[in-house]
């Protein structure tokens, strides 16, 4: 029965029998017999066929809920037993926003330090493709904004806040200023990350109730494509004051605070919510509570 709900997790997450099926380390027909003998054994239609997927049935949605609560509760109980017999061992999978991917190693290293046998894949994805990676099963917890969108049913560990700057040369527009205000910085060019980032929304809202709005000059899904711009010292942007001192300022990059108003966003780490946490996950959420209490506020 397990295997054939992962085969269902992974045709919502693929929306291709071909793709599922290869993800699953399966042949195609495979996969849709595994499906077929899903549907029989619960009386139910759970996907639309045609010549190709064609979505799920209001049915199919239904045990695809049910499918991941219980594939991953199987998944729990493995690695469990697994810390019983030999301690902490295993793989974490961790999804970060892109202001926050140089933040990782803070929440890492400690962590691996404490359980040397644990080891990380870390990606970075927008704030809603964390939150999908980590409904699908397909990474165990992000690190993402906990305050300003959206985040459904997971648990949340605040780890630290996310304050402003703009990032300029000392001789580039307001760059001998010692604060600027959100309508000034509305007034210059700038390198953003592109629309479908949950930190340009809130930059583009930020600037709109001031009276402005964005022009960039450069978009980027990568925020170290936009501080290697701005470190030419002929480019600016919009970044939080965290990721600037991370990256590292020089004698070419000023880091300017940006008041009315002086705007904070709470980044943290959002798991599955599963009672009993698995032990990999009880762990890293643990970690990140020490590092929070040694945080500044920015």
């Amino acid at each position: 029965m397990i295997d054939k709900l992962e085969f269902l997790i992974a045709l919502a997450r693929e929306q291709h029998f071909g793709r599922a099926a290869e993800y699953c380390n399966v042949s195609q027909p495979t996969l849709s017999a595994g499906i077929k003998q899903l549907e029989e054994s619960l009386g139910l239609l759970l996907v639309n066929r045609g010549s190709r997927f064609q979505g799920f049935t209001p049915e199919g949605e239904r045990v695809l809920v049910w499918a991941r609560r219980i594939v991953g509760d199987a998944r729990a109980m493995r690695e469990d037993v697994d810390a019983l017999k030999h301690g902490l061992v295993g793989h974490i999978r961790l999804a970060a926003i892109p202001t926050a991917l140089a933040m990782t190693a803070t929440l890492t290293t400690p962590f691996r330090a404490k359980h040397p046998g644990v080891k990380f894949s870390i990606i970075s994805s927008t704030s809603i493709e964390a939150l999908r990676l980590l409904e699908n099963l397909e990474v165990d917890a992000g690190l993402t904004y906990l305050d300003n969108e959206p985040l459904g049913n997971v648990t949340t560990v605040p780890l630290y806040f996310e304050e402003y700057r703009l990032l300029t040369a000392p001789d580039g527009e307001l760059g001998d200023r010692d604060v600027v205000s959100w309508a000034e910085v509305g007034r210059i060019p700038l390198c953003l990350l592109t629309p479908n980032m949950q930190n340009r929304r809130i930059i583009d809202q930020l600037l709109q109730q001031a009276g402005a709005s964005a022009s960039p000059t450069l978009e980027s899904n990568s925020m170290i494509v936009l501080y290697a711009h701005v470190r030419t010292g002929r480019w600016a942007s919009v970044m939080p004051a965290r990721l600037a001192e991370t990256l590292g300022l020089t004698d070419k990059v000023r880091s300017i605070p940006i008041v009315e108003p002086s705007t904070v966003h709470s980044i943290g780490l959002v798991l599955p919510h599963r009672e009993p946490m698995t032990p990999l996950a009880a762990a890293l959420a643990e970690e990140a509570r020490l590092i929070a209490r040694t945080m500044p506020r920015a």
